[in-house]
Parts: C-alpha cells; structure tokens; sequence
C-alpha cells in the first residue's frame, strides 16, 4: 500500500512538472523521453519479413537495393581515397565546357586516382575467384589498364612523345619509386627481408632484354646519321625495326606467361619473407568478397569507361598546359601521368611489402614494369602501325640512357634476393634525382628522327 502511494505521488510530480511519464509496467505503446524518432532502424533496409531489401524476393525492390548496398560497400573500402570522386565529374564538365586547359588537367588528373583505386578494387574483387597465379596476372594486367588507355588516347591525338615517356616514365616509377617504397617501408619495420631470387632474377633479365630493345634502335640511328640518305628513309628504317622488335619482345612475354603459368608455376609459389617473420603461422583476416564476379566485370567496365572519358579530356589539355604552365611534355609524360596511374598499385606494393610479403611486392612492382616493356609498348607499336602512327621504340639517348641505368641498378639490388632500408632509399634517391632531371629536360631537345614523332 505504500508503495502505490509513492507511485502515484512521483507520478502527479512529473505530470505538474510537464514531462512525460515513463510507463512503470513495460509497456512500449505510449511514448516517453526516450523514444526514438525511429522506432525500428532496421526497417530501413528490412522488409516486412525482416530480410534485407537487397535478398527481397520482389526484383523492383531487390535490384535498387543491390544496387546501392553495393555502392556503398564498395565506396566503404577505401573512403579516403574515394573522396576523390568529386573530381570526376567536376573533370568531365569542365572537359565538356571548354574550361581552362590547367583547370581541366587538374580536375581530371585527380579525377583519375580513385578510378584508378576502383579498377584495381573491381579487379580484385574478381581475381579472388581464379587462383593465386591467375589472379596476380589478372592484377598485373589490369592495374596498367589506365596507363594503356591514356597511351591509346595519346597515340590517336598523335601524341607520340606522351605516349613513349608514359611507358617509360612507368617503368621508371615501377622499379625505382614503388619498388623503393616497399624495401624502405619493408625495412622500417623488418631488420632484412628476403624474397624468390629465382623469380626476381627472371623478372630482371627479361627488363634487361627491354632495355636492350630500346638501346639498340637509339644506336642504330646514330650510326645511320653518319650514313647518306633522305631522313624519311632513316625513319622507315627505324619504323621497320621497331615493327620487327615489338613482334620478338610480344612472343618473349607470351612464352614468359607460358613458364610461368605452366612449366615452371612451381618457382614462383611460396613466400619467402614469411618463413622469417616472427608472425608467420598466425591467421590473417581474409578480405571480404564485396562483389561477385557479375558485378566485378560491370563494375570493371564503367571504371574503364569513365577512365577513357577522363583521359580524353586531360590528354586533350596538354598542349595547352605546356604553353601556359611552361612544363614540358616529357615531364608530364613520365612523372606525372605515371603517378596517376601506378597509384593503387603504389599502395598495394607498399602494404604487402609491410607484412613482409616480398615475393608478392617483388611481383607487384617489378611484373608490372616488365608487362609495360614487354606487353603494353609493343603492343602500342603495332597499334600505330596499324592506324598509320609513327610510334617507334627509338627514345631519345637521354631516356635510354636513364632506362639502362635505373635497370642495372635495380637489378644489382634485388641480385642477393634481400632487401632493407638502406637499399630502398637509393632506389626513390634515384627517382628523384631521375625527376629534376627530366623537370628540366626540354622537349626541343630531340634528334631529327624524333622530330617527326
């Protein structure tokens, strides 16, 4: 009896007062100061069933819902660098409407590093259904997919020297600036890291034979100079040889699949780094598949779409970015652009090279510059040569001579299969010392033979 008397007191005290009186017997049918606006959150993205609307049975609902779960899983995975989005429509319309040539370039240029994120995102996504080894190529191969489209780009515009310093200037950022990355990252946190000399020392030889194919066409125009002739004639005879070498060098990187793939898969399984790592033995969380193979490829195909788009219009402001910015086409070919587009690729290098996974960033870094030289140039090549574009593997002597060295280097380092601090800061000091250089390269600076081009 008291105490109904005490409720029904501090009862009347609460109704004089004004507030709502919270129900004493459980009941949830009146409101109180505690109720929230929305009863039930989940009845957002459930149905009446309580399933999700993305597995509703009814396909108007359930496609929409896919749809955007999807979407905002996929922007979820990396949402630093997604905030870049904003870029690219801002790129497309200041492309569409005639804006400044260093606003475009600008807009477009940052447009193209979440895509870039994305592709290689899709990629992933899709390559976790085919296996370690295919699974790398298809990464290795799609993570140059925005170098080959800006390539393409260029090389229709007839913008042969873009085209030449991007692929040289991705080589150079694979093996010097990435590679770099992963041995002083690597480094910091592991006193020495080790990885598949067998591997590596493949990789490097075939980048030696690039290398070569680039040494040779520069020499040989310098012995034909001293030659009597017309210099059309001495440019078809470049044009003939770059024909014939691009052929050789697409046949080397067939058989390279064929060994790695078939014969010898057996040399490139297995970490190295792992067995020395104190953690080796503990699971590692599996990432989450996001996406199925369906919407992986579709995902993959408006990426690539919207990447050509942004590309087009960034290749297209060039010209005039050189006039006005006074910056050369060389430097933007092979710094610039190569940034943009190694740069999920950068990352990736960086993180696994953490986890002391160097065969993996040994791949990462090192097979995506051999695929440039021996896939994507030579398949430019024979582009040009089909649509009547002068593209050559004749690089100016001062390039080549860049690309021979930073290859020796590179392949002297990585020769006794370890790898520290040390040894990655030369690499990004080569780099860097490779970018001033170029910075004030000037384009005039260019034998006849590559005046035409």
């Amino acid at each position: 009896m008291d105490n109904l008397a005490a409720k029904m007191r501090w009862q009347m005290r609460h109704t004089a007062s004004g507030r709502s009186i919270p129900q004493m017997n459980g009941d949830a049918s009146h409101p109180n100061s505690r109720t929230p606006l929305i009863h039930n959150p989940s009845r957002l993205v459930h149905n009446s069933s309580g399933d999700p609307l993305w597995e509703d049975s009814r396909p108007w609902v359930r496609w929409p819902a896919s749809f955007l779960y999807l979407a905002y899983k996929t922007l979820q995975s990396n949402i630093y660098v997604n905030v870049f989005l904003v870029f690219v429509p801002l790129g497309i319309i200041a492309g569409a409407l005639g804006w400044n040539p260093t606003v475009v370039f600008i807009l477009n240029f940052f447009a193209i590093i979440p895509l870039a994120f994305l592709l290689s995102f899709a990629t992933e996504q899709l390559s976790a259904k085919l296996g370690q080894t295919l699974g790398g190529l298809l990464n290795a191969t799609f993570g140059n997919a925005v170098e080959l489209i800006l390539s393409i780009v260029a090389l229709t515009n007839g913008e042969i020297r873009i085209v030449q310093s991007s692929m040289l200037g991705s080589i150079l950022s694979n093996i010097l600036l990435v590679l770099g990355c992963c041995f002083l990252a690597g480094g910091i946190k592991h006193h020495e890291q080790r990885f598949n000399t067998t591997v590596a020392s493949t990789m490097s030889s075939l980048m030696a034979v690039s290398s070569a194919s680039l040494i040779i066409p520069s020499t040989l125009y310098a012995a034909m100079k001293k030659s009597d002739g017309a210099e059309k004639g001495k440019q078809d005879h470049i044009l003939v040889l770059s024909h014939g070498t691009a052929i050789i060098l697409l046949i080397l990187y067939v058989l390279y699949l064929f060994f790695q793939l078939r014969t010898h898969g057996d040399l490139f399984d297995g970490e190295s780094g792992e067995e020395d790592d104190p953690d080796h033995g503990q699971q590692e969380p599996q990432d989450e598949q996001i996406l199925s193979p369906w919407a992986a490829g579709v995902a993959l195909i408006v990426v690539t779409i919207m990447v050509a788009v942004c590309a087009e219009y960034l290749v297209n402001s060039i010209d005039s970015l050189v006039e006005t910015a006074h910056i050369s086409k060389t430097f933007i070919g092979l710094i610039l652009l190569p940034i943009v587009g190694n740069a999920a690729e950068h990352v990736t290098a960086v993180v696994v090279a953490w986890k002391n996974k160097m065969d993996l960033a040994i791949g990462v870094a090192i097979g995506s510059s051999m695929q440039i030289a021996l896939l994507v140039t030579p398949f430019l090549v024979i582009l040009g040569w089909i649509i009547d574009q002068p593209m050559t593997l004749h690089f100016e002597l001062f390039e080549t001579v860049v690309f021979f060295l930073s290859v020796l280097i590179t392949n002297y380092l990585i020769s006794d299969g370890k790898s520290n601090y040390l040894e990655g800061a030369m690499l990004l000091g080569m780099y860097t010392i490779i970018a001033v250089a170029f910075f004030v390269y000037p384009d005039d600076a260019t034998d006849a033979a590559g005046k035409g081009f």
